[in-house]
């Protein structure tokens, strides 16, 4: 059964509420920072039925909601649907142009570090002929809340992993992919996200990435990605 537009809209919110807190999405919160223009309890009764149709999830009993992988998918349908993701974004790529193009190595360990700052997340550089995949990042992404857990930071080794090996099989071309919580085609990667797309390094062809929980800020990583991809066009 689809979801309404009201729906709709208290489950953007919730997720965008969450992505920014790291904590369960409660009705009260909603109803107080929102103006849905309608009562509390019926904000309840919206959210538990998002919660049966699988969009959400109750961690406790006493606690508010969080996205499930479904609920994950659909905000970033939405976002892809609606195009809000197509901004520009500073990546000083003209001087990173001029003085790294010779050095086609040092052009995308920068331009993944670049990458990395601006999303908070992991970054990864691959160039296809030579095989050499650059990892960025790693201060920004273990600062998230989920890292606290020491089983997801092992399990965010092995995806790394699995990704690094596993990349040349996928099917990545120009369009950003996004991979979602068990939608990654790699064993332990259930509470994280990929984005990636194939771009266009000097000289040689090649996938930017970022990996992160699956609380990641999909408007701008997925905007930063496809950004990147459009200014890397000319080579």
């Amino acid at each position: 059964m689809p979801i309404t537009d009201r729906q709709t809209d208290i489950l953007n919110k919730t997720i965008q509420e969450y992505i920014n807190s790291a904590q369960p999405i409660s009705s009260q919160l909603l109803e107080k920072k929102y103006h849905f223009d309608i009562c509390p309890a019926t904000i309840r009764t919206e959210m538990q039925m998002l919660t049966e149709k699988g969009f959400l999830a109750q961690p406790h009993t006493s606690a508010g909601r969080i996205p499930t992988d479904k609920g994950y998918r659909f905000f970033v349908d939405e976002l892809i649907k609606e195009g809000t993701f197509e901004k520009d974004f500073d990546f000083e790529i003209d001087d990173l142009i001029e003085k790294e193009t010779k050095d086609t190595f040092r052009f995308i360990q920068t331009l993944t570090k670049n990458l990395a700052s601006l999303s908070s997340n992991l970054a990864m550089g691959y160039l296809a002929d030579e095989k050499v995949l650059w990892k960025e990042g790693w201060e920004e992404v273990l600062e998230e809340p989920e890292f606290q857990e020491g089983e997801l930071i092992s399990n965010f080794a092995k995806l790394l992993k699995n990704f690094e090996e596993g990349l040349g099989k996928l099917k990545i071309n120009s369009e950003v992919k996004i991979y979602i919580g068990k939608e990654n085609p790699f064993p332990k990667a259930k509470d994280f996200s990929i984005i990636c797309a194939k771009c266009h390094f000097p000289n040689d062809e090649g996938v930017i990435s970022l990996l992160g929980p699956k609380r990641m800020d999909y408007d701008k990583n997925i905007g930063l990605i496809n950004s990147l991809v459009k200014l890397l066009e000319d080579f």
